[in-house]
């Protein structure tokens, strides 16, 4: 049986991710900041929960030890929980906006990798599945027919581009560990007003199909549904 974690998975693309994994015969362990939406979220489900704070070393180490103590390691980390940052002209954004942002969506994705590293090396096929965005694409942002290349988040775009170049240095980094980016594309969820037209499905099946690879599966890449994306 896979084993599988998946970060700010109470609501939109991280609980869409875990509903199709246990579909498809995954244990999955919820992880939530708020631990009242989270239990909820994950007893619908059929999953197991853990509160987590991806921002918070001790609330991240605790998670670890709870999932250590509960299953004994994992195989698959799902790196979802992620924040928008304000909406705002880019000369009103101040350091304070971007640290917030870039401590969620860069810092917590090692902070989270570091702490779960040593429970995904017991697993025979360990994987790592990071939540990224082609608004993190200088391919996608330069392509003015394309909706990233005409939306403006300076500070959103600067951490999905560190998500994608973490991405592949983890991967240079952990030759047995297959860890990968992914784009949902642009998707109707809670980020953008469920203004998006693709389905949180359609919106899932690159976490999930990288989530579900074998041993031979790819590493160090970066896609949307579609398949590989231009960095």
């Amino acid at each position: 049986m896979t084993t599988t974690f998946i970060t700010g998975a109470n609501k939109s693309l991280g609980y869409e991710t875990a509903r199709r994994l246990i579909e498809a015969g995954h244990t999955v362990i919820v992880g939530a900041r708020d631990p009242q939406r989270g239990k909820a979220a994950a007893d619908v489900l059929g999953a197991g929960f853990v509160q987590i704070d991806v921002t918070d070393d001790a609330s991240v180490d605790a998670a670890a030890d709870d999932i250590a103590a509960r299953e004994g390691g994992i195989d698959v980390l799902i790196n979802n929980a992620g924040v928008f940052g304000p909406h705002l002209p880019a000369e009103q954004l101040t350091a304070a906006d971007a640290s917030t942002v870039f401590e969620v969506n860069v810092v917590g994705i090692v902070r989270v990798t570091h702490a779960f590293l040593p429970l995904l090396r017991k697993s025979a096929s360990p994987v790592i599945v990071n939540v990224s965005s082609g608004m993190g694409s200088f391919t996608l942002t330069h392509d003015a027919g394309r909706i990233e290349g005409r939306n403006l988040a300076p500070l959103y775009t600067a951490s999905k581009a560190a998500v994608t170049m973490l991405t592949t240095q983890y991967a240079k980094s952990w030759p047995e560990v297959k860890v990968n980016a992914v784009d949902p594309g642009y998707t109707a969820t809670d980020f953008n007003g469920h203004s998006g037209p693709q389905t949180v499905t359609e919106g899932t099946d690159a976490i999930v199909a990288l989530a579900t690879i074998g041993a031979d599966g790819p590493t160090g890449t970066f896609s949307d549904r579609h398949g590989e994306l231009g960095w």
